[in-house]
C-alpha cells in the first residue's frame, strides 16, 4: 500500500538532483535576503516541476498526488521557501480543477502549465482566519461581469504570481453558502499589494496583503456555481493540506540528514559525538517519527487521488502529525549541533524557522485535531 512505484522512485530522484544541484545551493542566500527564489522558480519551471499536478489535457505533465507529495518534500528538503513554489501552485489552482468550467480550466490549468503564471490563493482575511466562513470581501453583479472589493491578507506569493483564486460574498445572508469563487488576474485595474511581511521562517516566499478596488472581471471568471465557492475551498483544504505535511517531512528530513553527517564528524572526548548513546536515542526518536510522518503523508496522497471517503480525516492527521515532527526534528537538530546549530553558518537554526509555519498555515494543527475529532466523531474510521 506504501511501497513507492519504480516510477515514483525515479521522480524521486530526478527532483533531488535537481534541489541538490539547482535549489540547495541558493537556500541560505534566499532566506538572508527575503528575497524571491528565482534559482528555483526557473529551475522547477524548466524541468516540470513547477505545477506538476496539472492534468496532460490541460498541458500539463498530470502527475498523481503521491508524485506531487514526493516533489515538494524533496524542495523542501532543500529549500521550503521553494517548495512553495509547487505547492502554492496547486493549492491557487485546484478550486478551477475542482469546480470550473472547462472552458475555465483549458485557460488557467493551461496558463500555469506553460509557466505563464503561478497561482496563489485568497482565502484569509484580517478577521477571517481560522473562521475562514466570515468573509467580507464582497464580490457584485455589474452587467455580465463582477466587481470585487476586498483585502485578503497572509496571501503566499503574492505579486509574485499572475492568477489568484478569490473567495467573495457574493449573497451575505447565507453566510457560507453565500461564498462564491473567482479567478483574478495581478493585472486587472484595482488589484494591488501591501508591503511584504517580516517573518520568522520562509523569507524567500513572499506573504502580502492583496487589496481589491473596484476590481471588474468578466462574469466568465466565477469558478463552479454561486454560492459554492465556500465548499470549493473546503474540498481544496482536505488536498492541499497533504503537501503542507510533505513540507513538513522534506524539512525534517534535511534536519536529520544534516544532523548525521555533523555528529559522525564531531568530536569531543577523543571520539565523534555519535558515539553517545545519549544523542543515538534523540537520532533514533527523530528518524522513527521522520519515517512515520512520510508514511501517514503517503497514505493520506492515495486517498486524494482516489476519492476516498476518510480524505479529510487523514489529511489533517498527516499535516498535523507530520508538521509536529518537523518542529520537533528540527529543534533537535539544533541541539545536536549545539552552539553552532544556533548560528547562520549552519542550516539547521533555518530549516527550524521554517518548519514552524507548517504548524499555523492552511488551518492550524489546533484546527486539525478539530477536523479530525469531528471526523471520527461522525463514525469515519467505523469500516476500518
Amino acid at each position: 500500500m506504501y511501497a513507492l512505484s519504480e516510477e515514483q522512485q525515479e521522480i524521486r530522484k530526478a527532483i533531488r538532483e535537481i534541489c541538490d544541484a539547482k535549489i540547495a545551493p541558493y537556500a541560505a542566500e534566499v532566506d538572508e535576503e527575503a528575497r524571491y527564489p528565482q534559482e528555483a522558480h526557473d529551475a522547477l519551471l524548466e524541468t516540470d516541476f513547477y505545477a506538476p499536478h496539472v492534468p496532460e489535457q490541460y498541458g500539463g505533465v498530470g502527475a498523481d498526488a503521491l508524485a506531487t507529495v514526493i516533489v515538494i518534500e524533496e524542495v523542501a528538503r532543500a529549500c521550503v521557501s521553494s517548495s512553495l513554489i509547487p505547492a502554492v501552485n496547486k493549492l491557487g489552482s485546484l478550486p478551477v480543477q475542482i469546480g470550473g468550467s472547462e472552458e475555465l480550466k483549458a485557460k488557467y490549468l493551461g496558463k500555469l502549465a506553460k509557466g505563464e503564471g503561478g497561482f496563489s490563493y485568497c482565502l484569509s482575511e484580517p478577521d477571517a482566519g481560522s473562521d475562514a466562513a466570515a468573509q467580507k470581501t464582497k464580490a457584485v453583479r455589474d452587467g455580465d461581469g463582477w466587481v470585487l472589493n476586498g483585502t485578503k491578507r497572509w496571501i503566499t506569493n503574492a505579486g509574485v504570481s499572475e492568477f489568484y483564486t478569490v473567495l467573495a460574498m457574493t449573497d451575505p445572508e447565507k453566510r457560507s453558502k453565500g461564498i462564491s469563487a473567482f479567478v483574478v488576474e495581478k493585472s486587472d485595474e484595482g488589484v494591488s499589494f501591501g508591503a511584504p511581511e517580516k517573518k520568522l521562517g520562509i523569507k524567500g516566499s513572499p506573504t502580502r496583503e492583496v487589496y481589491f478596488d473596484n476590481v471588474r472581471i468578466p462574469g466568465d471568471r466565477i469558478i463552479g456555481e454561486e454560492g459554492k465557492g465556500f465548499e470549493y475551498a473546503m474540498k481544496t483544504l482536505d488536498h492541499t493540506r497533504i503537501t503542507i505535511a510533505a513540507q513538513a517531512v522534506g524539512v525534517a528530513q534535511g534536519a536529520l540528514d544534516y544532523a548525521l553527517g555533523y555528529v559522525k564528524e564531531r568530536q569531543q572526548f577523543g571520539k565523534p559525538i555519535a558515539d553517545f548513546q545519549g544523542l543515538q536515542f534523540m537520532l533514533a526518536d527523530m528518524g522513527m517519527k521522520v519515517e512515520a510522518a512520510r508514511q501517514m503523508t503517503y497514505a493520506a496522497a492515495g486517498r486524494s487521488e482516489r476519492g476516498d471517503a476518510d480524505l479529510t480525516f487523514f489529511g489533517a492527521a498527516a499535516k498535523a502529525f507530520a508538521s509536529d515532527t518537523a518542529m520537533q526534528v528540527t529543534t533537535d537538530a539544533v541541539q545536536l549541533l549545539g552552539g553552532y546549530g544556533y548560528t547562520r553558518d549552519y542550516p539547521v537554526e533555518r530549516m527550524m524557522r521554517d518548519a514552524k509555519i507548517t504548524q499555523i498555515y492552511e488551518g492550524t494543527n489546533q484546527v486539525q485535531r478539530i477536523v479530525m475529532a469531528r471526523q471520527l466523531l461522525a463514525g469515519v474510521q467505523s469500516d476500518l
